[in-house]
């Protein structure tokens, strides 16, 4: 149960993005500093797809083996969703979407990246590897 729960995680995620990008920036919280408001705003778009690779990832540990061509097409899906959700904030009346925003989100799922692909497949980042390891090892 718990493997299916990880499998349809990603999709939620991603409905959850698309449903808060389709709000008013400040309909979830709008914090009483308009500069720190911003600066947070603008940080999440760093985090926000990088988790969506990272849901990915464990979605895909628990189909079997991850190679490395697997795992860089999870990471190019969740770059290209970041680019189509940027696309949908250009509909949302009082959103905005800019390159920048699309290249933070890029950027965000370029360094998780990283981390899990040299983890996984270049022996560095022992720590990370060994939990990507027992991840995958508990649903195969």
């Amino acid at each position: 149960m718990l493997k299916w729960i990880i499998r349809v995680l990603p999709f939620f995620y991603m409905a959850l993005i698309w449903i808060l990008s389709g709000l008013p920036h400040n309909a979830v919280v709008e914090l009483p500093d308009s500069a720190v408001d911003r600066f947070f705003k603008e940080s999440l778009h760093l985090v926000e797809f990088g988790i969506l690779y990272v849901l990915l990832v464990l979605a895909g540990l628990t189909a079997g083996k991850l190679t490395p061509s697997a795992n860089f097409l999870l990471a190019a899906f969740a770059c290209f969703y970041g680019i189509l959700d940027e696309i949908h904030q250009s509909f949302v009346p009082y959103r905005s979407a800019t390159l920048i925003d699309a290249v933070k989100d890029i950027t965000g799922v370029l360094v998780c990246w990283y981390f899990i692909s040299r983890a996984l497949f270049h022996g560095r980042f022992k720590k990370l590897a060994s939990i990507l390891s027992f991840f995958k090892a508990l649903f195969s």
